[in-house]
Formats: C-alpha cells, sequence, structure tokens
C-alpha cells in the first residue's frame, strides 16, 4: 500500500492540473497558502482534515481522490490495523477511508476515531452532499452546525454535507461510520 503523502501528491497535481489551475489559484480558492499547496504535491507535508477538504471543494471533487488507492481485486479486505488516517488540526479526530467511489458515483465511506475535546466543526462541502453517520462506540453530536444530535451506539443521522455541520466526540474511544454522497 502506498503511504498517505505519496497518493495525496500525486492525486493532487493530476487533479489541479486536470482544472487547468496554478498552484496560486488552486490556493486562492482554497483560502490555503501556495506554500502548502506545493509542498502537498511535493509529498512534504503532513497534511490535516480541514485542509485536503478545502482543496477537494475548491476543486469540487470528493475527498476520496487525495487519500484512495484503485484496487482492481473483486473482493477487499480492509484490516484495522492498516488503515491509514488523516488527522484533524483543530480536534482530536481522524478520518480513515474505507471505500471510494466507484467510477460515475459520488459516495465515499469513511471510518471516524474521535476523542473527546473539540468539536470538529467542517465547512459545507460540494453543492449536493449528504452524509449518513451510524454510531458505532461512545457518544457523540452530530448533524448541522446549530442543529446537532446526540448519537449513542447503533444510532443513525442524515444530514446536508454541503452546509456547515459539526462532529463532536462526548466519550473517549467514539467511533463510526460516515458515508458522503455527491449527488
Amino acid at each position: 500500500m502506498q503511504n498517505v503523502g505519496s497518493l495525496i501528491a500525486h492525486a493532487l497535481r493530476r487533479e489541479r492540473e486536470g482544472a487547468g489551475l496554478s498552484v496560486s489559484e488552486l490556493a486562492r480558492r482554497a483560502s490555503v497558502s501556495k506554500a502548502t499547496v506545493s509542498q502537498l504535491e511535493s509529498g512534504s507535508a503532513n497534511p490535516n482534515v480541514e485542509t485536503l477538504w478545502a482543496i477537494a471543494t475548491a476543486l469540487g471533487v470528493p475527498f476520496s481522490v487525495f487519500v484512495d488507492e484503485p484496487v482492481h481485486a473483486p473482493v477487499t479486505v480492509v484490516r484495522a490495523d492498516e488503515i491509514d488516517a488523516v488527522t484533524s488540526a483543530v480536534a482530536p479526530y481522524a478520518a480513515s477511508l474505507l471505500s471510494a467511489s466507484p467510477p460515475h458515483a459520488r459516495r465515499d465511506i469513511y471510518l471516524i476515531r474521535a476523542e473527546p475535546g473539540a468539536s470538529r466543526d467542517s465547512a459545507p462541502h460540494s453543492r449536493g452532499t449528504t452524509e449518513f453517520v451510524v454510531l458505532i462506540l461512545g457518544a457523540a453530536l452530530v448533524g448541522p452546525a446549530g442543529a446537532s444530535v446526540r448519537l449513542a451506539p447503533g444510532d443513525f443521522i442524515t444530514y446536508p454535507g454541503d452546509a456547515a455541520h459539526v462532529f463532536e466526540a462526548l466519550e473517549p474511544g467514539t467511533a463510526a461510520v460516515l458515508v458522503s454522497e455527491l449527488r
């Protein structure tokens, strides 16, 4: 399995060039520094969830294009101890891509692991995004900013991902499965 930094570097350059954007223009649209985009493309930066989401939104692509390694096998098994995660810079939160969208679909599946301490506040994603969350361990406040709902293990919520939303762990070891779909 290729490391996350190499996947991000290759995918970011491919998507930026495919969109016909300069490093400066992408940085401006994503509200990140030009140096950050350059470092990510060279594989020398350690990205966080917020930066990758901002860049994905600026490019109009799903987050998964940066962290997915194509798999061509009919059966895929992802072992818990082999999952790479992208962490948050502002909250004790990590997102691991379990399954990226197949061609001609726009849905990604993530394993979320979070600890109490700070809310993971997400800016709106691309227009038409919906998120689906099933809490599997712990407790969390999840959903639209200002209207989040307390979830317990087994609870399910869906909400517009193209509006500001939050994920805040309330108990240690909180985990959830998140499906992000772009229609």
